[in-house]
């Protein structure tokens, strides 16, 4: 139970545009706007530098995975915001299943009232920068699978951060 003196605060929802998600990190999409040309004698077009990978810190190197996030429930409570100080992590959907994305901006742990909520449209993927706080991955409907493209080492070090929010302080309802 939530006690009267306790904030709750439900997230509004917006759309992924590259506008609003610029200080989290880069939107991966092929738009018109991104500059493009094509390649392969004709048959393919290149959308051309579409986010910044970063995860070389102290000998990182790239590593490719795939996630299977599987469906939430909602309304959602939000339980924890993660980061990774040391290396951007990137998620490519492989399936035309929408996303939530979930960022704070701020170096310290994150407030409620600093967090913002994406849904992604078909062929959106996005690439958070080093340090952005974010949620775990938040599929919708259907197990959904992700290209990662994150940070690895040849031994383990501490690339992640994570926090505990008040249970039922925020709340998703897309």
């Amino acid at each position: 139970m939530i006690s009267s003196a306790t904030y709750v605060h439900h997230l509004r929802v917006e759309p992924l545009t590259q506008e609003a998600f610029a200080p989290f990190g880069d939107v991966i999409e092929a738009r018109e706007s991104i500059r493009h040309f094509a390649i392969n004698s004709g048959f393919a077009e290149r959308y051309h530098d579409l986010a910044r990978i970063d995860v070389a810190q102290q000998g990182g190197h790239p590593l490719i995975s795939i996630f299977r996030a599987k469906p939430r429930v909602f309304p959602m409570a939000v339980e924890t915001m993660e980061r990774h100080p040391l290396g951007s992590q990137t998620f490519i959907p492989m399936s035309q299943q929408p996303f939530l994305v979930l960022v704070a901006s701020g170096s310290k742990p994150p407030k409620a009232h600093q967090m913002r909520c994406f849904i992604t449209q078909p062929g959106q993927g996005v690439n958070y920068r080093a340090g952005v706080w974010h949620h775990p991955l938040i599929a919708m409907e259907n197990s959904s699978d992700f290209l990662v493209i994150d940070r690895g080492t040849v031994t383990f070090d501490a690339n992640c951060d994570e926090v505990s929010l008040p249970a039922g302080s925020v709340w998703l309802h897309p």
